[in-house]
């Protein structure tokens, strides 16, 4: 699986909407995927078009085409969040590490900063999905007694 940086965010979120039904569609198995706890696979980190993007009706050739400023911004949200998780853009992860990274690194007001612009933010969605994700892997960040 491919997934753009701010996309492992969004899929914390997800709630069925989006910019048309295929769009729609291909997201909720995307997301049923990364949510499925018995599941675990290699997703490439990318910034850039990515399996979510398949069907955007946004995607143009070369460059997400929703309005002039979109490209810059999406990117901006892909580098924000592949540095806020310390990760490397291109380089493969497993689900498992990058759901891990995203529960212990990222907190729902985060989503102010890292995606700041972003149309879907105001519905509250995001920052409920994230927090909801912290407290369902919140084992992960408690410190073994001997730390």
């Amino acid at each position: 699986m491919f997934l753009r940086g701010h996309h492992l965010l969004c899929v914390q979120g997800f709630r069925g909407m989006g910019y048309s039904d295929e769009f729609v569609t291909n997201m909720t198995e995307i997301v049923n995927d990364i949510r499925n706890d018995e599941l675990d696979f290699s997703v490439k980190v990318l910034a850039g078009f990515d399996n979510a993007c398949i069907a955007c009706p946004h995607q143009g050739e070369r460059i997400c085409e929703a309005n002039e400023g979109s490209q810059k911004h999406v990117l901006s949200m892909d580098k924000k969040v592949i540095n806020h998780l310390n990760l490397m853009e291109g380089k493969n992860y497993q689900k498992s590490e990058l759901i891990s990274l995203v529960a212990t690194k990222v907190e729902p007001d985060d989503l102010d900063y890292l995606c700041k612009g972003c149309s879907w933010l105001q519905y509250g969605v995001c920052k409920e999905g994230i927090k909801e994700m912290k407290e369902k892997y919140q084992h992960l960040e408690k410190k073994p007694a001997f730390l």
